[in-house]
């Protein structure tokens, strides 16, 4: 089953079976649009087109930062590797597995359960998630964005 849904004036959320997996290649928005989105610094950015292990763009609060006023959060963008590296992992490439957890059980898992408990994530900005088109009968990757860009 899928639904859209509107999570404010300008996000979508999509919900679907839980059979579906969240996507693993999509393409970050310029350092100039991350930059305006976020109030935050520009940044040196090499690749626009992401899968699990590449380093992007993900804005944050930062540490240390309590969000019980009524003012807006202040944000940093930390360019790090997509996906989770769990303390305990002796290898970067631990994050091709670990992009995708389920609300449902991110708190058990060894992999999210203290980046859970801690409060710890981000945002993964994206103007665009590629999945696969299976009409023809093989894998054709399908770009899909927003109609209004």
């Amino acid at each position: 089953m899928e639904r859209w849904g509107r999570a404010g004036p300008h996000i979508r959320t999509f919900t679907c079976s839980s059979e579906a997996l969240w996507c693993s290649h999509y393409e970050a928005p310029s350092p100039h649009q991350v930059a305006e989105a976020f109030g935050v610094a520009q940044f040196d950015q090499v690749r626009l087109d992401l899968w699990p292990g590449y380093i992007g763009p993900f804005p944050r609060r930062p540490d240390g930062l309590a969000g019980d006023n009524d003012s807006p959060p202040t944000m940093e963008v930390l360019t790090c590797s997509f996906g989770l590296i769990p303390s305990w992992s002796k290898d970067s490439k631990f994050a091709k597995h670990t992009y995708n957890a389920r609300s449902e059980t991110a708190a058990e898992k060894p992999s999210f359960r203290h980046a859970w408990r801690h409060a710890q994530h981000c945002i993964i900005p994206a103007v665009a998630i590629f999945e696969p088109d299976w009409r023809s009968g093989k894998s054709v990757a399908t770009r899909i964005a927003r109609a209004d860009g």
